[in-house]
């Protein structure tokens, strides 16, 4: 297996709180990492690390064998180009049709004929079940649509990495088992790797190959959820309900 992304001692504080604290972890081609932790522990913090949105005081953040910390900003756009994010709350343009907001990418920075770019939209709304909203307004979907289109925003250039900033917050549990189906569909689809940050734990042992704990700005165990619900970390224990 190749690693895909390693960071070793991370570190980042806000003011005087310490929010990432040492941190180390290692996510391998292909699987689906799971990373969860009690609210404000820092996760998506982390992710934003990783992604590239954020600097850390101090550490190492490898993603396909490159120090992103010491990238410069076109040299990082360029690893960004392998990314699909799905952020939290789907954060679609609302000004924008569903056409317009999917298809973002190819419009703003490829030459692709506006046919073809209509033809992959298709195509990417397709895979997460959806069909002929291409005209449609993000506020006349529900809730659930827009997620689905948020991914279908998030594969269109099909990347190497998806990330998923609490991908189940805000809908109902029939929804949150219909949206952790698609992601497992489009991983296993797609062949590329996941990382979720989510603190909804029957998501996480339903998606997670690994599932890491993120407490007090470091990762206190991981493992597959087979390990983390048998655990015997006491935080974990906690965390978990046992």
């Amino acid at each position: 297996m190749n690693t895909v992304i390693r960071v070793l001692d991370l570190h980042k504080s806000f003011s005087e709180k310490k929010v990432l604290d040492g941190l180390n972890l290692t996510i391998e081609e292909g699987e689906t990492y799971v990373i969860i932790g009690r609210s404000g522990e820092g996760k998506s913090v982390l992710l934003k690390h990783i992604i590239g949105l954020a600097k850390p005081d101090s550490g190492i953040i490898e993603v396909f064998g490159n120090n992103i910390v010491l990238l410069s900003e076109p040299e990082l756009c360029k690893i960004r180009e392998r990314f699909g994010v799905v952020f939290q709350g789907s954060a679609l343009f609302d000004s924008l049709t569903i056409l317009e907001n999917v298809g973002f990418f190819l419009f703003e920075h490829t030459t692709l004929a506006y046919p073809k770019i209509i033809a992959r939209v298709k195509e990417v709304l397709s895979l997460v079940g959806l069909e002929n909203i291409l005209n449609l307004y993000p506020a006349s979907l529900s809730g659930g649509m827009r997620k689905r289109v948020a991914l279908a925003r998030a594969i269109i250039t099909e990347p190497k990495v998806l990330f998923y900033d609490e991908p189940t917050t805000g809908i109902d549990p029939i929804l949150k088992l219909e949206i952790d189906e698609l992601i497992k569909n489009i991983g296993k689809r797609l062949g590329v790797t996941s990382v979720v940050v989510t603190h909804d734990l029957v998501s996480a042992y339903d998606l997670a190959d690994k599932i890491a704990m993120l407490d007090e700005g470091k990762i206190v165990a991981c493992g597959s959820p087979d390990e983390i619900r048998r655990s015997s970390n006491p935080k974990v224990r906690q965390f978990v309900g046992k």
